[in-house]
């Protein structure tokens, strides 16, 4: 039992790192778009297609709930507690490294905008794909929007519901294992 819990900590040691790796290149992106971008004309990447520019979004996708900072200040930290309790219950098994991952995404995006929202009040996007007129994005966004999209996958298509059942509150970690 108490390899199980060393091996268990010691696979956040990884994660941890990831975390933290993810979120500097969030927070550098941020920081280009901020000293490359804003009160400058957009950068065209792909003509009336991609382009990056300076936008600061004060509310959710598609700029919903303007101005709620602590809603978002409270769901992310839901988010991030939520995805950490399930990281701490994935069995040690290399099947798993594929949800690891994801939560570790979902966990930085999280970590990035919630960065933005407490020191600037704001979340600094740049992204735009104005071929589609699609809402401008950032990085950490990617990794929310990228990682629950496999997650979603994973769980309908690749893991069945035995594989998953370490979520369950039925099932203890020993039955997991």
């Amino acid at each position: 039992m108490t390899q199980n819990n060393n091996q268990s900590k010691f696979n956040y040691i990884p994660a941890c790192l990831l975390t933290i790796f993810a979120i500097i290149l969030d927070q550098w992106t941020k920081h280009l778009a901020v000293t490359k971008l804003q009160g400058r004309a957009p950068f065209i990447l792909i003509n009336k297609v991609f382009q990056l520019c300076y936008l600061e979004n004060r509310g959710a996708a598609f700029g919903l709930l303007q101005n709620q900072r602590i809603f978002f200040l409270i769901c992310a930290l839901v988010i991030l507690i939520f995805a950490i309790w399930i990281y701490g219950k994935l069995p040690n098994a290399q099947r798993y490294l594929p949800l690891r991952i994801c939560i570790i995404g979902i966990c930085a995006g999280a970590i990035g905008n919630m960065i933005d929202r407490v020191y600037l009040g704001y979340v600094v996007d740049f992204f735009y794909f104005n071929l589609i007129d699609f809402p401008i994005f950032n990085v950490a966004d990617c990794y929310v929007v990228i990682a629950t999209f496999l997650l979603i996958i994973l769980a309908f298509f690749v893991y069945s519901e035995e594989e998953l059942s370490f979520l369950s509150s039925k099932k203890g970690r020993a039955d997991s294992v």
